[in-house]
């Protein structure tokens, strides 16, 4: 379903008058319901054929026949001009059969369907010229912060953990001597990790990565306090966490870096854009919601439970444009079939 782009203004009369008349031209658009009630061709609206009383105008004639290119290099023959049209008639054919078989109601069909409104009907009048240097330069001024590149250091780590076999005092031993040996030697220290340390870093040589000082889930908040006291290269002494005795190495420090204006002056126009569109689009769906009504069965809702192993996800349950394979449903006074 295509509409007109919509203003980005708070709703009134005047589009909702607008969406109104909008409606009114999805009459025969989306499944064709014979001759009796499809549109006639029109002086503005000319047809060259008909698909199941639908027509095929001129203008799509044209359209599709401006990106034919003719044998003669100049103007299409009429057997040329015929091909054209009869691969639209074609084309309408079994976009008809599709229809009639539901497969508009395909999750992958109706996200096309909405993408391609978003893109061509909502977001078309939102463009890069609409944010002038001084907009996007007043807003990094406004949200540098958020362009600050955080001081981070690289933390590697060995952690010895107590188990059945081995206590406390035999954990810190061997702790204390695997220090020794990357204290002689700091470049065997993935060895060493992948050779005796716990947990699952083991298998990545004791390597966590770079680490901001808001640190990171699953990596004990002590051991990122410790490595900001380090410096690059230090070995820290043998201590101990709720995982067991620990030995980090300071391999790299980054200092903070605030980006510059001309750094980021895409992302800045991006995110400005982004926020535009989405201004639009809710613009467009209020308005929509003035047009045709939305009810929502709130107990039905509250009695389905939702079983999910994604932490704030939906799990294996993706949410569908059209729940349940239904056709989605026009107000009583739209008749569904095909127009231009």
């Amino acid at each position: 379903m295509a509409f007109g782009a919509v203003g980005c203004g708070g709703t009134d009369s005047a589009r909702v008058s607008e969406l109104e008349a909008q409606v009114a031209d999805l009459q025969q658009q989306l499944l064709g319901s014979g001759a009796e009630s499809s549109p006639e061709a029109s002086d503005d609206t000319p047809a060259l054929a008909y698909v199941n009383g639908t027509p095929i105008t001129v203008a799509e004639f044209e359209e599709a026949a401006s990106r034919s290119i003719p044998e003669s290099g100049t103007t299409l023959s009429e057997e040329e001009k015929s091909a054209v049209l009869d691969e639209l008639i074609s084309n309408r054919l079994l976009y008809l059969r599709a229809l009639s078989m539901g497969l508009d109601t395909d999750e992958k069909v109706q996200r096309v369907m909405v993408n391609t409104l978003l893109r061509e009907h909502i977001y078309a009048d939102v463009s890069n010229a609409d944010f002038t240097q001084e907009v996007l330069q007043a807003w990094y001024d406004d949200h540098r912060d958020e362009y600050v590149i955080p001081e981070k250091v690289q933390i590697k780590r060995i952690v010895i953990d107590v188990t059945e076999d081995r206590d406390a005092t035999a954990a810190m031993a061997e702790a204390e001597r695997i220090r020794g040996e990357v204290l002689a030697d700091d470049g065997r220290f993935r060895e060493l990790a992948a050779r005796n340390s716990s947990g699952p870093l083991a298998s990545r040589g004791g390597d966590a990565g770079f680490v901001s000082r808001e640190g990171r889930p699953g990596l004990d908040p002590e051991i990122v306090e410790r490595a900001f006291e380090m410096s690059e290269g230090d070995v820290s002494e043998v201590f101990e966490t709720e995982e067991g005795y620990n030995v980090i190495l300071l391999a790299r420090q980054r200092d903070r870096v605030v980006r510059s204006f001309q750094q980021v002056r895409a992302a800045v126009l991006r995110k400005l854009k982004n926020d535009r569109m989405m201004e639009v689009r809710e613009t467009y769906l209020a308005d929509l919601k003035e047009l045709w009504e939305v009810t929502v069965e709130s107990e039905r809702l509250a009695e389905i439970e939702v079983q999910s192993d994604r932490r704030g996800g939906l799990g294996d349950r993706r949410p569908t444009l059209n729940p349940g394979g239904e056709r989605p449903r026009l107000p009583a006074n739209v008749t569904p079939s095909i127009g231009n």
